[in-house]
């Protein structure tokens, strides 16, 4: 069996949406003009309106294309549940609803010598972005500073991430133990510690980190919760520095 170069994930909840537009046949049309090897590997997080349905039919007409069926754990663990079973040289996570397109990996390509992860970066690049999403992001950028560090990093939550197979098996790990493999939700799960956990991680166990101004369109999506979203990050921040402060991330 030939090398894999590159794994693509995808997290999945309730995407019919988003398939019905057609995001699968743009990501296999890209790739597959690209001269690298690739697999893309769909993690379902326990949908219920017709997209595993439609994963499924889609996975037995293209043989690059695998389904993985979680139940519902959040993005966290679908993510985490794809990345660990990539084969790729490199692992790309991104999302379904190609806010940042696929293309875009090129640019985190370029850019991989010398460093484990690539991060995409949105910055001040938010096209279409409402005023009050603008304000959140810079709002959670300081709080972020202040109570974990990484303030080198100015966009952690760019759902567009590299990472070389070893650290992202590391990474992965390392955060998929320490959770006891993710607990079972309810509802929408898409949480902000998420990323920053990750990065905060990679850090910690000493890989380079390169951060990638990338193209991102915003859209619209019934998931987000200013508020909710808002208190659920801020307690993430301060799990992320009692957990650091308590040793949990002794690596």
């Amino acid at each position: 069996m030939s090398k894999i170069f590159l794994s693509v994930v995808i997290p999945c909840f309730d995407e019919m949406a988003n398939l019905q537009k057609g995001v699968l046949q743009k990501v296999e049309r890209f790739l597959s003009s690209k001269k690298f090897s690739f697999e893309v590997i769909i993690v379902d997080d326990g949908s219920g309106d017709g997209s595993i349905e439609y994963m499924e039919k889609f996975a037995s007409e293209n043989k690059e294309f695998r389904l993985v069926k979680n139940a519902h754990l959040g993005k966290a663990g679908a993510v985490t549940a794809g990345v660990l079973a990539a084969k790729g040289e490199y692992v790309l996570f991104t999302d379904m609803d190609q806010a940042t397109p696929i293309e875009e990996i090129d640019k985190l390509l370029r850019n991989v010598e010398g460093y484990e992860v690539v991060i995409g970066s949105r910055n001040t690049r938010r096209k279409n972005s409402p005023w009050t999403r603008v304000i959140m992001s810079r709002v959670w950028m300081i709080l972020r500073s202040t109570v974990v560090g990484l303030s080198e990093i100015s966009d952690t939550q760019c759902g567009f991430k590299l990472f070389r197979q070893d650290a992202a098996r590391s990474i992965f790990g390392f955060l998929n133990t320490l959770h006891h493999g993710y607990r079972k939700k309810s509802g929408s799960s898409v949480t902000a510690g998420f990323d920053v956990e990750l990065l905060f991680v990679a850090d910690k166990m000493g890989y380079k980190i390169k951060e990638v101004p990338v193209e991102w369109l915003y859209v619209e999506t019934r998931r987000v919760n200013p508020i909710k979203d808002s208190l659920e990050g801020i307690a993430d921040l301060w799990r992320i520095k009692k957990n650091d402060v308590s040793g949990k991330y002794s690596v």
